[in-house]
C-alpha cells in the first residue's frame, strides 16, 4: 500500500520517466499560458512589457519561500513514506502549509510597503513605475492564494503521485489563459484593465487550483489532519532545516537575475524587454528538467528512507546525463526558430534582435544548468540543503554573474548573454564531478552502482 506508486520497487528508468511525464505536461500548461500572458502584454507596448519583466525577479523571490517549504515536506514527507510512517507525513504536510502561508502573507504585506523604492532600485525608470503598481499591488494581496496548491502539490508528489499535481497545474493555467484577454482588453462585459487585469487574472486561477489541491491532499492522500500543537513546532524546525536553505538557494536565481536586470538596464529598456521575455521562453526550454527535477526529490528520499541508496544514485546519474543530451538536441531545434519566436514577442527590431540574439546563445547551456539542478535535488534529498545552497551559489555568483559583467564590458549585451551561458557550463561540468565524489560516500564498494 506504502509503494503504491512504485518508487522503490519499479525500475528506476521506468519510475523517473512515469514521474516526469505527467509533470512535464502540467508545466507545458502552466508555462504555455505564461507565455500567452506576456503576449497579450507585449501587445499594450514595450513599456508595458519592461514593467511586467521587473517584476519577474520579485515575483519569483517571494515565491521562493513557498518552494523552499515544498522541498522540506517532500524531502521529510518521502522519508516517512519510506519508512512506513503515514501519520507523521499527515502532520508535517499540515504543519508545513500553514507555514507557508504565514510567512508567504508576511512577505506580501512587506511588499506592499515597498513596491516604488524597491523597483527603482532594480533599475526601473519613473515612467513606468505606475504599471508595475498596478500588477503588484493586486499580485501581492492574492499571492496566499498560490501558497497552497504549490506546497501541497510537494506533498502529493512527495507520494509519488505526480500525474494529480499536473492536472491542477493544467486546470490553473487555463483559467488564467482564458481570463487574461478578457481582463486585459475588456472583451466582452469584461472590463479593460490592462496590466492589472493580468494579475487578477492569475489570482483567480491560484483559486481554483487551491480548492483542488485542497480536495486532493484531504479526501484522496489522507495528507492533511488537524495541527498538533504539540508537534507544531517540532516539525516547522524541521521542515524550515531543509526549506530555509533551500529557499534561499532558490531564491538566489531571481537575485541574481534582479542584477542581471540591473545590468542590462544601462542598455535601455529594449534590452530589459528583451530578457523578460527571454526569460518566459527560457522556462519552456527547461521545464522537461524542472519536471524531472521535481520527480528525483521525492525519488531519492523515499529510497533512501528504504536504506535504497544505490537507486537513489543512479537515478540521480541517469538524469543528469539525460539533462546534458536533451538539452543539447533542444538547441539544436533552436537554431531555426530563434528568430521567428523573438518575431512573437515584440514588434520592435531592437528588441526582438537582443532576444533573437539570447535565444541563440544562452539555450547551449541548460544541460549544464540542468546538471546543478539534479545535484541540488540530491542533497536536499540528503537532508543537505546547505551545500546545495552553497552550489547554486557558485553557479550564479562565482560562474554567470563575472563572466556576464564581463561580457558586457567586451561585447556590449551579446557578451553578457554569452557570459551567462559560459557561467552554466562551469558550474555543470564540477557539479557532475562533486555528484561522483559523493556516490563513493554513500555506496560501499560492494554495492552495485550501475549508474556508472
Amino acid at each position: 500500500m506504502l509503494d503504491k506508486h512504485g518508487l522503490l520497487s519499479n525500475p528506476v528508468t521506468q519510475v523517473l520517466r512515469q514521474m516526469t511525464v505527467p509533470m512535464t505536461f502540467g508545466m507545458i500548461a502552466v508555462l504555455m499560458f505564461n507565455l500567452v500572458d506576456t503576449f497579450f502584454i507585449s501587445l499594450l507596448g514595450t513599456q508595458a512589457l519592461a514593467a511586467i519583466s521587473y517584476t519577474f525577479p520579485v515575483t519569483f523571490g517571494v515565491n521562493c519561500i513557498t518552494m523552499g517549504i515544498g522541498m522540506g515536506l517532500s524531502t521529510h514527507i518521502g522519508r516517512h513514506l519510506g519508512k512506513g510512517d503515514t501519520r507523521q507525513a499527515a502532520a508535517l504536510s499540515t504543519h508545513g502549509l500553514l507555514l507557508a502561508v504565514a510567512l508567504v502573507t508576511l512577505a506580501g504585506l512587506a511588499g506592499i510597503l515597498s513596491i516604488e523604492p524597491l523597483f527603482s532600485a532594480l533599475g526601473a525608470e519613473a515612467s513606468i513605475i505606475p504599471m508595475i503598481k498596478e500588477y503588484m499591488l493586486i499580485w501581492y494581496l492574492t499571492i496566499p492564494l498560490l501558497v497552497i496548491p504549490m506546497a501541497g502539490n510537494s506533498a502529493i508528489r512527495a507520494s509519488g503521485d505526480t500525474k494529480t499535481p499536473a492536472k491542477i497545474m493544467m486546470l490553473s493555467g487555463a483559467l488564467n489563459g482564458l481570463l487574461d484577454p478578457l481582463l486585459i482588453f475588456g472583451i466582452g462585459p469584461f472590463p479593460e484593465l490592462g496590466i492589472q487585469g493580468a494579475a487578477i487574472a492569475s489570482a483567480i486561477s491560484w483559486l481554483g487550483a487551491l480548492c483542488a489541491s485542497l480536495y486532493v491532499l484531504k479526501v484522496r492522500e489522507k495528507l492533511l489532519s488537524w495541527p498538533q500543537t504539540k508537534r507544531l513546532i517540532h516539525d516547522w524546525v524541521a521542515i524550515l532545516s531543509v526549506g530555509l536553505p533551500a529557499a534561499f538557494s532558490t531564491a538566489m536565481t531571481p537575485l541574481a537575475g534582479a542584477i542581471l536586470m540591473k545590468m542590462l538596464s544601462a542598455y535601455g529598456n529594449p534590452a530589459v524587454a528583451a530578457y523578460g521575455a527571454a526569460q518566459r521562453v527560457e522556462s519552456i526550454l527547461i521545464l522537461v528538467l524542472m519536471a524531472l527535477t521535481s520527480a528525483l526529490t521525492p525519488f531519492m528520499a523515499q529510497n533512501f528512507g528504504a536504506n535504497q541508496p544505490q537507486r537513489s544514485f543512479q537515478g540521480l546519474f541517469l538524469s543528469m546525463r539525460f539533462s546534458i543530451a536533451f538539452q543539447l538536441l533542444i538547441f539544436i531545434v533552436m537554431v531555426p526558430l530563434s528568430l521567428p519566436i523573438a518575431a512573437l514577442f515584440s514588434q520592435e527590431e531592437q528588441v526582438k534582435g537582443l532576444l533573437w540574439q539570447y535565444l541563440l546563445l544562452v539555450p547551449l547551456s541548460y544541460g549544464f544548468q540542468g546538471v546543478l539542478m539534479m545535484l541540488s535535488s540530491a542533497l536536499n534529498a540528503l537532508h543537505k540543503p546547505l551545500l546545495a545552497f552553497q552550489w547554486n551559489a557558485m553557479r550564479l555568483f562565482l560562474f554567470t554573474l563575472p563572466s556576464a559583467w564581463l561580457g558586457g564590458v567586451l561585447y556590449d549585451v551579446e557578451g553578457v548573454f554569452i557570459g551567462i551561458a559560459v557561467g552554466n557550463i562551469t558550474g555543470g561540468c564540477l557539479g557532475y564531478l562533486y555528484a561522483l565524489k559523493l556516490r563513493r560516500r554513500y555506496i560501499t564498494p560492494s554495492e552495485p552502482h550501475s549508474a556508472q
